[in-house]
Parts: structure tokens; C-alpha cells; sequence
């Protein structure tokens, strides 16, 4: 996993309606970078719908809220539709971001082992370093926490 003071990894990846964009994009803004492991599932449901509801907030402190999973962009849409989300929400189908902040592991269910997403967040600061870490992120209360730190 990415540290404390390194420079975020870049990416380029794809929203809902297909237009990339790239790390670079928001320099000069804090960036608040969360990866969750599916669409529409109630964890990742309230944790958008959390983001959403601070996006007035977290703009007006020079931030902006970017959620990465494994899902199409094609079910981006979908979620974001039935639920009203405003985050920015990118398809990362082939897990090279969700690899390169260390978030792509081996989790365990019921015994059985397969690979997934760790929920996790980072903070971003304009200048593209990570400011803060959130690793294994309980979704509740975790929207204020990141509010605070901006």
C-alpha cells in the first residue's frame, strides 16, 4: 500500500458516460479517493450516498470525491441514477489503480479466499501527495471523519 507523503499514483480511467480522467485533472484540489468493492450493495450504497450528501462541504474546503471499484462504468450509471449520487464514480475493470494504492487482496468469506477490494480511502493534497490514510474503512461515521480532515 501507497504511504503517508508519497505521491499518489496516477491514473486515467473511465466514468459513466465513458469520459476519462485522470488524477491530474484535480490538481490544485484535495482529493478525496475512496475504493469500494461493488455497486449497490448496502455498505458501498450508504457510503456513496454519505459523499454525496457532504459534496457541498467538501467542495467549499477545495476538495472533491472521486470512488473507484471493479464495476463497469455501464453499472456506474445505473447506481448513480437510482440512487442520485453526485461523487464521481470510475471503473477500474482490470484493478491496475486499485493494485497500485494496495487496495486489490486476498480477503476470506465463509473460509473460502478470493481476490477483492479493501474498502479504503485516501486523501490527496493539491500537490498530489497523500495526506492521510483509511484502510479497512467502517463506512459509518467515516464520511464526517473525512470532512474533519480536510
Amino acid at each position: 500500500m501507497v504511504k503517508i507523503g508519497e505521491s499518489a499514483p496516477g491514473f486515467s480511467l473511465v466514468d459513466k458516460d465513458g469520459k476519462t480522467h485522470s488524477l491530474q485533472d484535480f490538481k490544485g484540489k484535495q482529493v478525496v479517493l475512496y475504493f469500494y468493492p461493488k455497486d449497490d450493495t448496502p455498505g458501498c450504497t450508504m457510503e456513496a450516498i454519505n459523499f454525496s450528501r457532504l459534496m457541498p462541504s467538501i467542495e467549499a474546503k477545495g476538495g472533491v470525491v472521486v470512488g473507484i471499484s471493479s464495476d463497469s462504468a455501464k453499472s456506474h450509471g445505473k447506481f448513480c441514477d437510482k440512487h442520485d449520487l453526485k461523487v464521481l464514480l470510475l471503473s477500474d475493470e482490470d484493478h491496475v489503480v486499485q493494485d497500485a494504492f494496495g487496495v486489490w487482496q486476498e480477503k476470506s468469506m465463509m473460509g473460502k479466499k478470493y481476490m477483492g477490494t479493501v474498502r479504503s480511502t485516501f486523501l490527496i493534497d493539491a500537490s498530489g501527495r497523500i495526506q492521510k490514510i483509511w484502510d479497512n474503512v467502517k463506512v459509518q461515521g467515516h464520511d464526517e471523519d473525512v470532512l474533519g480532515s480536510l
